[in-house]
């Protein structure tokens, strides 16, 4: 498990993302979420200290178990289901932060749900989002994200605890006795490559790999994100495409835990923007129902790529936000199917309406769920004129 002073370290390096993540900045008396697991209490103990010292006001929400998840989607009726509990829309209109601490106790406890009920909430919890989508574009209000080791974290990825608990530390440079300075300087060095990114005026990317052979259409009026604050550790640089541009084929190499399931060996297809097959060696019927959840879950919403040079996560840790974040030999590519990043666009964020959206092929859904390859690739960009220029290769930008 993480020191007494890691646990410190951790909370100064979530200040510094929740403050860097918010456009607007916080003041004296604004609302902060802590939503956590119970094996994350300690890690919110801190941080609830230092938000009081700091003159913001702490909300504190504790988790559902496994058994109460188990019991939730074995059990509850459809109204249930769709249940927004009172006063949760009005704290949604006011909320200036959030804090997600993750401690999974299980992370395959639902694989007997039905994965229609899994679904059915997420829709149900889709306005909610989108009210937080509008807050943040206007920088009323930002987030991040965080995961503790656990024993079953620990498991699932071939490691003891210990173990897992050093990758954790390196990975968010909390064996560091500067744990913000190194933080900054990877801020800064990634805007450095979104500069490069956006520059060149590239009009499609080419992914090519043992297991993928993919083209994505990068869009109009569409900028380079990542290394923002939002998840910690973060080192992925992202846009968010025009789907309707997606052509070709996609594997994952890495297993993905999601929602209490296992899914591994996810192969996509891809014509016209659109999954026309999906396959799995394991988890298969419940990726389809995920990606037929709604009209955009079988469309791309994100493109992302990792440089190893940035990322000290070189094992599989069964968990997204870490996986997702894979430096070592190659680096990682992934994609998410879903929704999309608003904050993806290179315009005034108020000026992305929903036609607008829409009109540019930014992908609407209640779904984001990221697959990711860990192979040795080779990304090229089609830039406007014609040309073509390699961007990424061997787990490095080209920069």
């Amino acid at each position: 498990m993480l020191t007494e002073r890691e646990l410190e370290r951790y909370a100064e390096v979530l200040w510094w993302g929740l403050r860097t993540a918010r456009r607007g900045g916080f003041k004296k008396k604004d609302i902060v979420q802590i939503r956590f697991h119970v094996g994350a209490l300690r890690l919110a103990e801190i941080l609830h200290r230092r938000l009081i010292q700091t003159g913001l006001q702490p909300m504190l929400r504790l988790a559902g178990t496994p058994e109460m998840e188990r019991h939730f989607y074995r059990l509850a009726a459809g109204w249930q289901l769709d249940f927004i509990p009172p006063g949760e829309a009005q704290l949604t209109r006011r909320l200036n932060g959030s804090i997600h601490l993750l401690a999974p106790e299980s992370l395959t406890h639902l694989q007997a749900a039905a994965p229609g009920k899994i679904a059915r909430t997420a829709l149900s919890h889709k306005p909610l989002r989108s009210v937080l989508d509008r807050r943040e574009a206007r920088g009323d209000y930002g987030w991040t994200l965080a995961m503790l080791p656990t024993a079953e974290l620990a498991r699932q990825a071939g490691l003891s605890l210990k173990e897992y608990s050093r990758q954790v530390a390196a990975a968010c440079f909390l064996d560091s006795t500067a744990p913000v300075a190194r933080w900054a300087e990877v801020h800064r060095r990634a805007a450095e490559i979104k500069r490069w990114l956006d520059g060149m005026q590239a009009r499609r990317y080419r992914v090519e790999s043992e297991g993928i052979d993919l083209e994505i259409d990068l869009g109009a009026r569409r900028r380079w994100a990542g290394i923002s604050g939002r998840n910690i550790p973060s080192f992925e640089l992202f846009v968010s495409p025009d789907w309707r541009g997606t052509h070709g084929r996609f594997s994952a190499d890495q297993p993905s835990f999601r929602q209490g399931n296992l899914v591994r060996g996810v192969r996509l297809e891809f014509r016209r923007g659109r999954v026309v097959r999906a396959t799995a060696e394991e988890g298969e019927r419940f990726l389809n129902n995920q990606i037929a959840m709604d009209a955009g879950a079988a469309q791309v919403g994100e493109f992302s790529l990792t440089d190893k040079r940035f990322s000290r996560i070189n094992r599989f840790m069964a968990n997204t936000l870490y996986d997702e974040n894979f430096g070592g030999r190659y680096g990682n590519c992934h994609i998410a199917l879903g929704s999309s990043y608003g904050n993806t666009y290179a315009g005034a964020p108020a000026g992305l309406t929903a036609s607008r959206r829409a009109a540019l092929g930014f992908n609407d859904s209640a779904l984001h769920w990221d697959f990711v390859n860990t192979e040795k690739k080779r990304v090229t960009a089609l830039l406007a004129g014609g040309a073509r220029r390699v961007i990424y290769e061997n787990g490095l930008f080209r920069i």
